[in-house]
């Protein structure tokens, strides 16, 4: 398994990353196959956040199977969504009961990652960069990260960390896949400037680069899309399906699946560390991790390019 440095930190990650944010959801027997097999297959990083698995499931979860296996990998967790009786955002206060009770659910003294889900308008960043920049000199958390924020606030994020001399922030988690690459025109650059690690989610685009679904057919009803009606109706739009279909055209062409195009296509992409994918069965993860086999050349870089344009 190829790894990679998460931006400036030092720690390298294995290019595949296991998702956890169906863990909780799972038996925990299910959970822990899909563990183990991540783990045996040289799968490193390994991604939940406090609210996955109706609010500390996932976490849970992971601190009951993890045990000894602690040390093999890197955990990344994330805090500011919802959990509860006002439970949320990015203050000083939250941030400290926060991952009080991650550390708690996770079972483990240190957090390796520690990312901030999503902007907190109500707190200004420099409290919050302040916060997260205790938990590291307290030895709680090893390096952070953040998710969901704008490229104003990132360049803003660095800014504050460099005059103040605070920790800063090494990756940004962001939606990137064949069908949503919108963050190439501002995030993208910024993360290139400092320094960064992108670490993209939903890199199949919530599924519909799996080819399980199909244009003007129901999205089947044991499937993402066929559970939330409103994020089918995200995703399965006129414009993605023309995507779709001359992707599956291109790889049809070259012997290859969908799969092995969304992911290859992804660590061709600058400053990518490992791509967050997640999985309910061992079989998955062993498709994730052979997917990344294919070596695209210019050609075909260009080619689909050229075919994902409108997903700009």
């Amino acid at each position: 398994m190829e790894t990679r440095e998460l931006g400036t930190s030092g720690i390298k990650v294995s290019v595949v990353g296991l998702g956890c944010n169906n863990f909780g959801a799972l038996p925990v027997e299910q959970s822990r196959r899909v563990v183990d097999r991540a783990i045996d297959l040289g799968v490193t990083l390994f991604d939940t956040a406090d609210v996955y698995g109706n609010r500390g499931g996932s976490e849970t979860q992971l601190g009951e199977i993890l045990g000894p296996k602690r040390q093999k990998i890197v955990l990344a967790t994330k805090f500011g969504m919802p959990m509860g009786e006002g439970k949320q955002g990015a203050s000083p206060a939250y941030i400290a009961e926060a991952v009080e009770a991650s550390l708690k659910r996770l079972k483990t003294d240190v957090i390796d990652l520690y990312q901030l889900h999503r902007p907190d308008p109500s707190t200004p960043l420099v409290e919050t960069l302040e916060a997260l920049d205790r938990l590291v000199k307290q030895g709680k958390v090893r390096h952070i990260g953040c998710s969901n924020l704008p490229a104003p606030g990132l360049d803003e994020a660095q800014d504050i960390s460099g005059t103040k001399h605070l920790a800063r922030f090494v990756t940004a988690q962001d939606e990137y896949s064949l069908l949503n690459r919108r963050i190439e025109r501002e995030l993208m650059p910024g993360i290139e400037r400092h320094r960064m690690s992108l670490l993209p989610y939903f890199p199949l685009a919530s599924g519909l680069l799996t080819g399980k679904y199909k244009k003007g057919e129901p999205a089947p009803s044991d499937t993402r899309f066929g559970r939330a009606k409103q994020l089918g109706d995200r995703y399965m739009t006129e414009d993605n399906w023309k995507i779709v279909e001359a992707l599956s055209s291109f790889v049809s062409a070259r012997g290859r699946t969908m799969l092995e195009l969304a992911f290859s296509w992804l660590l061709s992409r600058p400053n990518l560390a490992s791509i967050i994918a997640g999985a309910t069965r061992p079989e998955q993860i062993e498709a994730n991790v052979k997917a990344v086999s294919w070596k695209l050349s210019k050609d075909e870089l260009a080619e689909v390019d050229r075919i994902t344009a409108p997903a700009r």
